[in-house]
């Protein structure tokens, strides 16, 4: 329950200074101001200000999106950010007053799920949020590996280039592939320069991007330079690999695990990137798996029927969703030839489960057989969940690859 002292609002350019103090204070940055790179695409009329009196206490912002689903399907989602409280105000309702703002104006706007990246992994379930709706896998390994005999590389030349060069390309070539990888975003002007952001401060200690591009491709990444007596030991930090044809991911890999000086190559990638079984021994191959985006659906009977499924199934689920109300209930889910149909019923339920359970299922990633282990999901119907973790589940693991 929020405190009755506090009120919300939208933020105008005079906020900007003390909203960037506050997003400072929360996420234990430089009390003088917050970098504000990540400030360049928010959405003034959707981002929000906390107040207890006159006093900034806590922020946040939506950004307008296109969210691939399966089925190649674009859906409008809203990319909540800068979600902070300041210390010393926490525990008063400040996250609950934001969270209920931003979903009742996703619903009445008719955006059918939220996603988010969380700071913090215990908060937003609590918010119908739903874990590991995407996984980020770390990978890293050595450079000069063999890939395995029948993995075709092409003289296809691979050009290094200017940041100013490789933009325009990169923009079309990423537009084409996010429409066909589920989980990927729509990008506006702004993001670019969030993404890509190459000041001193960006790096980290490590180089500027190198910029290389493909016909059909393209990779971004950092070097960080090393070696001692025995030579050379740089690592290349790989930022994007985008490509719109196997054979370009081939050669974009290959081009890299051939670089002279370089000793290690590591990238946040998908959990089912090919490369693991391209190279001639995968046990060389690091991965650390961690969540990525966590998704929340507002309208259950918007969001279903906006993905397509891989089995027919017809099943009444009974949902649960105490902060959006208007997803409580039982729903008839029908799939016939990969299309839904979504509709209140007062059958008896086949499955019980909470609305952030769904949300983690909504994309594939996340089987709802393994969350009836997990006791997050009842089945009262033998075989249902089965039918419906077989009509959910995609053909490839969701992955999106940017924080925002």
């Amino acid at each position: 329950m929020a405190d009755s002292a506090l009120s919300i609002r939208t933020i105008d350019e005079s906020d900007m200074p003390e909203f960037s103090r506050v997003m400072a204070w929360a996420f234990l940055d430089d009390p003088r101001g917050v970098d504000s790179k990540w400030l360049k695409v928010l959405e003034h009329d959707r981002a929000h200000a906390i107040l207890d009196g006159d006093e900034i206490i806590g922020t946040g912002g939506v950004l307008s999106r296109e969210i691939t689903v399966p089925g190649g399907l674009q859906v409008p989602a809203g990319a909540v950010t800068v979600v902070t409280v300041k210390p010393g105000h926490r525990r008063r309702g400040v996250a609950s007053l934001l969270m209920k703002t931003q979903l009742h104006g996703m619903h009445e706007s008719g955006e059918p799920i939220a996603i988010l990246w969380a700071s913090e992994g215990a908060i937003y379930r609590r918010f119908g949020y739903g874990e590991l709706a995407t996984s980020l896998n770390r990978m890293t390994m050595p450079t000069r590996m063999a890939f395995h005999p029948g993995v075709p590389v092409s003289d296809t030349r691979i050009r290094q280039v200017t940041r100013e060069e490789a933009l325009p390309f990169m923009r079309e070539v990423h537009d084409r592939v996010r429409r066909t990888k589920v989980g990927w975003l729509s990008r506006v002007e702004a993001t670019w320069e969030v993404q890509l952001g190459d000041r001193e401060v960006d790096r980290n200690g490590l180089t500027s991007y190198r910029y290389c591009l493909h016909p059909e491709g393209y990779v971004v990444f950092r070097v960080k330079g090393g070696g001692g007596p025995r030579g050379p030991q740089d690592e290349l930090h790989v930022r994007e690999l985008v490509c719109e044809t196997d054979q370009a991911y081939a050669d974009l890999y290959r081009f890299l695990l051939d670089i002279d000086l370089a000793t290690e190559i590591s990238f946040y990638t998908a959990a089912d990137d090919p490369i693991l079984h391209m190279v001639d021994n995968p046990r060389k191959v690091g991965r650390d798996l961690g969540d990525a985006l966590w998704l929340r659906i507002v309208d259950v009977d918007r969001a279903l029927p906006l993905r397509r499924y891989s089995s027919d199934v017809d099943s009444v689920l009974e949902v649960e969703d105490s902060f959006c109300p208007w997803n409580s209930g039982r729903w008839r889910f029908t799939v016939k030839g990969g299309e839904a149909v979504v509709a209140r019923t007062e059958d008896p339920a086949d499955v019980s489960l909470d609305v952030a359970a769904l949300g983690s299922a909504y994309l594939g990633g996340v089987r709802l057989s393994v969350l009836k282990r997990a006791h997050r999901v009842v089945e009262h119907t033998p075989g249902h969940v089965d039918a419906l973790t077989l009509a959910f589940i995609g053909v490839c693991e969701p992955h999106c690859p940017e924080v925002f």
